[in-house]
Order: C-alpha cells, then sequence, then structure tokens
C-alpha cells in the first residue's frame, strides 16, 4: 500500500513537511566516508536517519551467496546527490559483509573526481575491488574484468536488462561487458511554473524554440536567467547531446563511423549561441555538477536540464522553490525528442581487484535490493530490471516523499520513451567514453557561444579531436566503424 499524507488525521499538511524536512535534514549528516548510524534496511526503527520514520522502506533481503566467501571488499562510489541514499547504502552494505562473511569498507568521494581516481588506481595496480560512476566508463575497458556473467546471472533472475542500460555497458566489438548496469535515471526539465506562466507557458517549455523563446523572454523581463551549461562536467555532456540528438546530429552512427561534422551539428551549434545570448550569463562556462542544482534551489534559475536532487533538496532547503518546481519531458526538436539518461550507474571491477567474487555477489544482492536503492534515493534511481521496483510507477504517480502536487513526478512514468545512451544510435563504446571524458561536445558549444570561435570553426576542430579518438580505439580493435 502507497502512504498517503492526506490521510494523516491530527497533523496539518504543512506540519506533516515540516516533519518531513527535519527527518530529512538528519539523514544529511554522513555525506561522506562509511556511515554506520541508523537501521540498515529500514527508515522507520529505532535510530532511524532515513527520510521520515512515518514512511515505511522496502524490506531488505538477503540470499546465500553462490560460493564461500571470505576476505576485504573495498567499494568505491560517488556521494549521492540525495544524502539519504547514502544514509541507508553503508551499512546496508556492510549488514552484507557480516552475513556473506566479507569486511565491506565503503568509501564515498565527488562525483568530479571518480574517473580520474580510477585512472589513479589502474596505473598504481591497486585500490578498491569495485567502483560506481554515473556515467560509462567504456574508456577503462581493456583495464576492467567482463561482467559478462555477473549481467547474465542478473537476467537469469530478473528477466531483460533494459536496453538503454545495456547498450551502456556493453561493447559489441568485444562481446565484453566493461560494466554492470543495474539502474538509470532520467533526465527530465526542472523548471519554475510561476516564471514560466508569467512569459506565457504555465506547463513549461516543450520544445528547444519555446525554450529559447520562453527563457529568453523570462530573462529580460524578470531577471531570471536559465542553467544549461556548456563546462567540462557531467550535465553539460548530457545537455549538449539531447541537443545534438533533437537537431538530428551526433557524435556517431549506429555503425560507429564519425558523422558530426553535419549541417544539424551547425544548427545546433547556432541555436545553443543564441539561447546563451538571450537566456544565460558567463557562469554556464563555469558550472560544475552541483551548479544547476544550487542555483535552481536558491531561487536563481527558470529552468534546468537535470534529474530530482535538487528538488528534493529543495523541498528541505526552499520549500516556496520546491512547490513551485515542475518537471517536463525530453524537449523536442526539429528531428527528435530524446535526452541522455541522467545517471547511467556504471559498476566496474577493475583487474586489479582483490576479491572479484565478493564484488559480483554484492552487485547481485545490490540489485535484489534494488527497491530500497529506490526509495532511499527518494525516486531517484531507476531500476534496469523493472521487476525489481514494482511499485515504482504507483509511486511517481503519489509521491511517497511529499510532493504537491501529489502526482508532480508522474511525467517520469515514460521517461523510457524519450531517454537514450550516450553513444546514440550507437553503443556507449571506448571513444564515446573518451569523447564524454574530455568534455569535447560542451567545449564545442562553448567556444561557439562564447564568440572565441565561429559556429563552423567550433564543430571542425570538435571532428579533428573526435575522429583521433574514433581512429586510436578503431585500431585497437575496440571501435567499430571505417571513418
Amino acid at each position: 500500500m502507497t502512504f498517503d499524507p492526506r490521510e494523516l488525521t491530527g497533523m496539518e499538511r504543512r506540519d506533516f513537511l515540516k516533519y518531513l524536512t527535519l527527518a530529512a535534514l538528519a539523514a544529511c549528516g554522513g555525506q561522506t566516508g562509511t556511515s554506520t548510524t541508523g537501521a540498515p534496511g529500514t527508515t522507520g526503527g529505532a535510530g532511524t536517519t532515513g527520510p521520515s520514520a512515518l514512511l515505511t522502506a522496502p524490506e531488505a533481503q538477503f540470499m546465500d551467496p553462490a560460493t564461500a566467501l571470505s576476505g576485504d571488499l573495498r567499494i568505491l562510489l560517488w556521494s549521492h546527490f540525495v544524502p539519504a541514499h547514502d544514509t541507508w547504502f553503508d551499512p546496508w552494505a556492510q549488514e552484507w559483509g557480516a552475513q556473506a562473511g566479507v569486511d565491506v569498507t565503503v568509501d564515498h568521494i565527488n562525483v568530479a573526481v571518480i574517473p580520474a581516481r580510477i585512472s589513479a588506481e589502474i596505473s598504481a595496480g591497486e585500490g578498491h575491488d569495485l567502483i560506481q560512476y554515473i556515467a560509462p566508463l567504456s574508456q577503462f575497458e581493456p583495464s576492467v574484468v567482463d561482467m559478462t556473467d555477473v549481467t547474465n546471472e542478473a537476467v537469469n533472475r530478473w528477466g531483460e536488462q533494459l536496453a538503454l542500460c545495456r547498450r551502456s555497458s556493453f561493447n559489441p566489438n568485444t562481446n565484453k561487458f566493461y560494466a554492470y548496469s543495474p539502474g538509470w535515471v532520467p533526465d527530465p526539465g526542472d523548471y519554475r511554473r510561476s516564471l514560466w506562466e508569467t512569459a506565457g507557458f504555465p506547463n513549461g517549455p516543450t520544445t528547444w524554440d519555446e525554450l529559447l523563446e520562453g527563457g529568453s523572454a523570462i530573462f529580460a523581463e524578470q531577471g531570471v536567467q536559465m542553467g544549461i551549461g556548456m563546462s567540462q562536467e557531467i550535465d553539460s555532456n548530457m545537455a549538449g547531446r539531447a541537443l545534438l540528438w533533437s537537431f538530428g546530429a551526433s557524435i556517431q552512427d549506429e555503425n560507429e563511423n564519425v558523422v558530426i561534422n553535419s549541417q544539424q551539428t551547425l544548427d545546433a551549434v547556432t541555436y545553443m549561441t543564441q539561447l546563451f545570448e538571450g537566456a544565460m550569463t558567463d557562469e554556464v562556462f563555469a558550472w560544475n555538477a552541483a551548479s544547476n542544482n544550487q542555483g535552481l534551489i536558491a531561487g536563481e534559475l527558470s529552468y534546468i536540464l537535470n534529474s530530482i536532487s535538487a528538488y528534493r533538496t529543495s523541498q528541505e532547503a526552499n520549500p516556496e522553490v520546491a512547490a513551485d518546481t515542475f518537471f517536463s519531458p525530453a524537449l523536442s526538436g526539429p528531428a527528435a525528442q530524446l535526452v541522455a539518461s541522467h545517471v547511467m550507474y556504471n559498476w566496474i571491477i577493475p583487474n586489479h581487484a582483490q576479491n572479484v567474487d565478493a564484488a559480483n555477489e554484492f552487485l547481485l544482492h545490490y540489485t535484489l535490493n534494488y527497491e530500497s536503492a529506490c526509495w532511499h534515493s527518494q525516486l531517484y534511481d531507476f531500476p534496469a530490471f523493472g521487476e525489481r521496483v514494482p511499485d515504482l510507477g504507483t509511486w511517481l504517480q503519489s509521491d511517497p516523499f511529499g510532493s504537491e502536487p501529489a502526482d508532480k513526478l508522474a511525467v517520469l512514468s515514460n521517461a523510457l520513451d524519450w531517454s537514450t545512451n550516450v553513444g546514440h544510435p550507437g553503443p556507449a563504446n571506448p571513444a564515446t567514453g573518451q569523447i564524454f571524458g574530455e568534455s569535447i561536445i560542451p567545449v564545442m558549444f562553448a567556444g561557439a557561444a562564447r564568440g572565441d570561435k565561429t559556429p563552423e570553426q567550433a564543430v571542425t576542430d570538435a571532428e579533428s579531436a573526435i575522429r583521433a579518438i574514433f581512429t586510436d580505439w578503431r585500431e585497437r580493435g575496440l571501435v567499430g566503424g571505417e571513418s
């Protein structure tokens, strides 16, 4: 049964939301390092640090590992943008270790430094046994364990893996799963309804043309800019790809041939220049992964392309902004209506890992309990195996974490229809992984938007860098195509 705050007696809704805020603020402690507080696997027990003791979290499940396990398991992952997730995850992972006979250590670091940390550990030949990142790690394929066995086992247990996740973890040229992808996160538009209503778009923008028209009017007349980054960080990479695809452009075609230099790309770059000039400031050239979140929460942005994390934080930090924040699907362009997944969970086991068996068993245990991951991320994390979160649709229709109206997140119910992988229309191969890591696409947009280059030169320079990367990986047999 889904909990409905409206059924409470003796408590006004405002008091209930205040209670949620206080409980969630308590959950924000211990965002980094290994957490040992709270009741593992629950939010309703004594000592809870979950979002609300009035809400019933899914029960933790345990299945005996296929083989006897021992030793240490060192896990590295990002500090989640919804802190309640990490408050749950750390003691839950350690509880599994105690049951399975493994000493589990969990380390969290800023998401922006994880790729560099992976490179350093691979170079040193030592470090963590299991690492999670929020974008495809295909560029590390030569240095990681093949995850085919654990992926096949997950499919055997829980049915077909989403194609979106498979194409973000599997290299068809080598038949190797360079990562295991048990989940993903949609990337809707987050907009301030009051601002867009004043500009004549009460339901927010639905097309890139409306984004330009309405966003420019809001900036000119209400003094509030929008926040689509053109910086060397993950959100800027996702937004740039969404714009390319919507205009009919892409980095590669479905056969992994480079096709970035096209009229469609030029049109997208020209559009981004117009969007910057009409609706943004130079701040977007120095964006980091938290900038659009922080700007929306502070009431300083009219629209961002992001997950629901900024909204969840504003429920605590700025309820007035939270009440005014709504969501829209991918914007329609001249050719398509697509965005990349905001987060694509890639779990990798580096070749230097000392406890591969425990790492694989933990991933299966994590997938078994993905309903808990979704819940404790406050519906941020979506499953790659749909049956693992059977109530997700119900939760989105009636948000158990206090949305007003309760169906505010319902737009995410069909997010798969407008979401794709970062290599679209091809796979997320090592070349696209490197291009993502080097932020070549947002650099292309920024060069033209700042006026440092003409749109034509920005596209030509991007093509030169991209072709060199594809050639390198193709010569190593890890990328297909011919050009």
